[in-house]
């Protein structure tokens, strides 16, 4: 059962009291398989998700939305997720850059993180980080989670 759209949920990521509507999280990645299954994820925790295939309609998306946390892949056939960490610097350096990979490199790793994003992951990553990591970018605090040590 979906919950993105239940309003007054108990979960920590469906908004302020203020703001009772889930928050978006943007994903931005080219393999079609990673934005569904990434995309059902965050759903599934009461995020409502745009998901995007390609940087430029992500670019344009931006110039017209506030962006909290995007959710990018780094090697991607148009634009790297490096290039687009530089566009979203410039244009919405308030938000929050969690990058996902399935290549581990240190280097690009190190690069991004010293450049702002927020996190960086490589697939197939554990959902609960990676949950964790979303609701901290969104400003939450770590959520209580049963049974992780």
């Amino acid at each position: 059962m979906r919950a993105p759209n239940e309003r007054g949920g108990s979960k920590p990521n469906q908004g302020s009291a203020k703001n009772l509507s889930p928050e978006v999280v943007c994903l931005v990645d080219d393999d079609p398989s990673v934005r569904k299954s990434v995309g059902r994820l965050l759903e599934s925790a009461g995020y409502k998700v745009d998901t995007f295939s390609d940087p430029k309609p992500f670019l344009q998306h931006l110039a017209n939305h506030p962006v909290p946390v995007a959710v990018l892949d780094i090697w991607m056939e148009s634009m790297t997720g490096m290039e687009l960490l530089a566009h979203l610097c410039a244009k919405s350096p308030e938000t929050r850059v969690i990058f996902i990979t399935g290549h581990e490199d240190p280097a690009a790793q190190a690069t991004v993180m010293q450049a702002g994003a927020f996190g960086f992951l490589i697939k197939p990553f554990d959902d609960e980080e990676f949950l964790t990591l979303v609701d901290r970018a969104l400003g939450h605090g770590t959520p209580q989670t049963a049974g992780k040590e």
